[in-house]
């Protein structure tokens, strides 16, 4: 597995539902437990650490490698022997799971994709947006981006019982696939077409970009249209989950003009 930096959003680790230490850790991976991130003492190399690290690639597990005295300040317990999992709070559903909650409703399929919604506030707010505006499932990456951790369960306030996260190896991809199956997709982005001027009914997909850099260039590149939300203030920006409301709801809202029609 690849080494990755550090970065800020790792403090909310300690408030999070983790395992601690070697044999503990192995047992949670081979058992199938849903784990969604590996703290790896960087430089350890021996066999039990060998074989979490075997079980981890197996599983497509996202893995850091961070100091000994990183590892000392998240355990809980004084026991981690260089390693620690970050659990996820809810298990992750699959995509054909999103097509059957539509299908079931007699909807067109409505999908939030967020591209690294780092933040699990955001991600737990986005989550319940995406349940009150009617949307069928949640999409979000497995890389560099927020899990289902035990804080976006209590910020969704009770929407992950009833929404779909789905959690995907690359998005672009995912795109992809999703367009074989009749949606079409609406990236926000503050540079494109006021979003009043958008058709946003039928089957589609709404994408959400990184709180800081936006939806990445490639994911950016697989959507039929790019919309920004007008903006009469000082700053120039929304916050993340907040622009997933406004885009959302400017969904809903035509929506019910077909029906009302």
């Amino acid at each position: 597995m690849a080494e990755r930096p550090m970065d800020k959003t790792d403090d909310s680790f300690i408030k999070e539902s983790h395992i601690e230490g070697r044999n503990p850790v192995i047992e949670a991976l081979r058992s199938g437990k849903p784990i969604d991130k590996l703290y790896i003492q960087d430089g350890v190399n021996d066999g039990p650490m060998m074989t979490i690290k075997r079980e981890a690639k197996k599983r497509d597990i996202y893995v850091k490698y961070v100091p000994k005295d990183r590892l000392d300040h998240m355990s809980q317990t004084g026991m981690h022997q260089g390693v620690i999992a970050a659990c996820a709070a809810y298990e992750y559903s699959e995509l054909e799971d999103i097509f059957r909650l539509a299908e079931s409703k007699g909807e067109d399929p409505f999908v939030y994709i967020l591209d690294g919604i780092e933040d699990p506030h955001n991600l737990g707010a986005i989550i319940r947006t995406a349940n009150l505006s009617g949307a069928h499932g949640v999409i979000i990456a497995k890389d560099r981006a927020a899990g289902l951790t035990a804080t976006v369960a209590r910020t969704s306030a009770g929407a992950l019982n009833y929404t779909p996260v789905v959690r995907v190896t690359n998005i672009a991809k995912t795109i992809e696939e999703l367009k074989t199956k009749g949606l079409w997709f609406i990236c926000a982005d503050m540079d494109g077409t006021l979003m009043y001027d958008i058709d946003m009914t039928g089957p589609v997909g709404l994408v959400i970009g990184n709180e800081g850099t936006g939806v990445g260039r490639l994911v950016k590149s697989k959507c039929d249209h790019i919309a920004s939300i007008p903006m009469a203030g000082d700053i120039d920006s929304l916050n993340a989950s907040v622009a997933a409301g406004v885009m959302g709801y400017e969904i809903v809202r035509q929506r019910l003009a077909v029906k009302k029609a």
